[in-house]
């Protein structure tokens, strides 16, 4: 049986120019546990928030779904001021909401945290 545990939830961040902050699982890992994953990637570039920010901002989004349950089971950003999104990453993956709730939490408008609204629609919902 794979462990569906919480004990992925430990959020990590590097400081770096630009940040990477992630939590959960990743690609390799979710795959290595025996789930079937399917991966979405969404260019944080094109949110609206992004160029409110920064107008030469550059990121990108990566989550790690659990085919099965349709949670996540790890989410990544890369980006200037990503270490804000990874909380928000953090309840979704150790609190395994599915995506369909996911969908109801609507971020600010305009800010980066939009980028959760574009991989649930980049996934299909």
């Amino acid at each position: 049986m794979r462990d569906v545990t919480t004990a992925s939830g430990v959020p990590q961040v590097i400081f770096t120019d630009p940040q990477i902050g992630a939590v959960g699982l990743t690609e390799a890992a979710a795959r290595e546990k025996g789930y079937r994953v399917r991966v979405v990637e969404y260019d944080m570039a094109a949110v609206s928030g992004a160029y409110v920010r920064e107008p030469s901002y550059r990121g990108r989004a990566k989550a790690v779904v659990d085919e099965d349950r349709k949670v996540l089971l790890g989410v990544t950003f890369v980006g200037p001021g990503v270490a804000e999104l990874v909380h928000s990453a953090t309840i979704a993956v150790t609190a395994q909401v599915p995506l369909e709730r996911l969908w109801h939490a609507v971020p600010s408008f305009p800010t980066v945290s939009e980028v959760w609204l574009r991989l649930l629609e980049t996934y299909g919902l």
